[in-house]
């Protein structure tokens, strides 16, 4: 097949997250089983127009918001030449029907449902107008397409808050993070915190719970990784105990997971949560608070702890500290052993082939 996958960044954009790691996995995968594929993506600072990195040509253009018309008019002009359109959504997607051949098949990718996020990031009009981006006016253009989520979750806040009416199909998230050897787990309570520094990701309530928890385990530490606008907002009020890594190769931030007693995630809502698997696939159990994505990547009792929304997070993290034991660590690696970018991207294969797929999540 020829195959184009536009999202808004890709993986070595300094704001790339879960989104582009989904994505990238895939389209490279698509390419590797000899499917010329393209993936074409907002261009940071620095980066060049076009590339080509494992079989995949990589093709840049426009910022922020200027992104989106001009992937329109590049796929214009290029209209016959793609037999799939993997189109996908990060808050707001491409609408790549209004401008590809009505036989080509466009896959809709939506990893989480942003309408109650837009608030956070912008103003008010312009929040709104996400809103009916979103909403409405995806709902209409894709209403002939199929489309994908990445989580249970997900689906249902398409059904419920979007209104969406057509076929939604699960195609989980994989996971590969390195395996480092010869790693002792911290002799100290140690916390770990992965993901992009943005409103959402709520990492000042992580912040806010430190101090509460030194009183009962003075030497405890955390290790933030990650980068984003609200790094500075955060290094400002760093209590002690914390330190802020910003970005790490994979093999230093593997190393560095693997020593943590416990991941934390405060987010609102996630599409799955990828850190949590990376860090379930070191053995690591994530504390998080029971919302979309989260719901479905954390298993209660087995491989986490899932909190009530509004709960106290020092108070969360202390239960998982005291309930912690080996079994969490076993449990972990089992939950992430069952999660492979390779049938992901075979499974989703099947669908742009037009062929039945069978559900693949509830077999999980």
């Amino acid at each position: 097949m020829r195959i184009v996958v536009v999202n808004w960044r890709d993986p070595w954009h300094p704001l790339a997250g879960g989104a582009e790691t989904f994505a990238w996995e895939l389209a490279r995968r698509f390419a590797r089983a000899g499917h010329q594929v393209s993936f074409v993506t907002a261009r940071a600072p620095g980066q060049s127009r076009v590339e080509s990195a494992d079989g995949v040509r990589v093709v840049r253009m426009g910022g922020v918001f200027t992104v989106y018309p001009l992937v329109l008019g590049w796929l214009l002009v290029r209209r016959g030449r793609f037999d799939v359109v993997l189109d996908c959504q990060n808050g707001i997607p491409f609408f790549t029907p209004w401008v590809v051949r009505r036989r080509t098949r466009v896959f809709c990718v939506v990893h989480h449902v942003h309408d109650r996020q837009f608030g956070l990031h912008l103003p008010g009009w312009l929040a709104a107008f996400g809103r009916f981006l979103e909403g409405p006016v995806s709902r209409w253009s894709y209403r002939r397409h199929q489309s994908v989520a990445v989580s249970p979750s997900t689906v249902r806040a398409m059904r419920e808050r979007l209104g969406w009416t057509g076929p939604v199909h699960i195609i989980t998230n994989g996971v590969s993070i390195a395996q480092p050897e010869n790693v002792v787990k911290s002799r100290v309570p140690r916390l770990v915190c992965l993901g992009r520094l943005v409103a959402h990701k709520r990492v000042h309530l992580l912040l806010d719970a430190v101090a509460e928890l030194r009183k009962r385990w003075p030497d405890l530490v955390v290790d933030i990784v990650g980068r984003g606008p609200g790094e500075a907002e955060l290094r400002a009020r760093l209590p002690e105990g914390v330190t802020m890594h910003g970005y790490l190769p994979e093999e230093d931030k593997a190393r560095l997971v693997a020593q943590a007693w416990v991941h934390v995630s405060a987010s609102q809502g996630e599409g799955w949560g990828l850190s949590v698997l990376e860090a379930a696939a070191l053995g690591v159990p994530t504390v998080a608070f029971d919302v979309d994505g989260l719901r479905d990547a954390v298993r209660h009792g087995e491989t986490g702890w899932l909190l009530p929304e509004g709960t106290d997070l020092a108070k969360g993290i202390a239960v998982a500290l005291d309930e912690l034991d080996h079994t969490y660590t076993v449990k972990c690696r089992a939950w992430a052993d069952r999660f492979s970018w390779d049938r992901s991207a075979e499974r989703l294969t099947e669908l742009m082939l037009g062929h039945d797929v069978e559900p693949g999540w509830e077999a999980r």
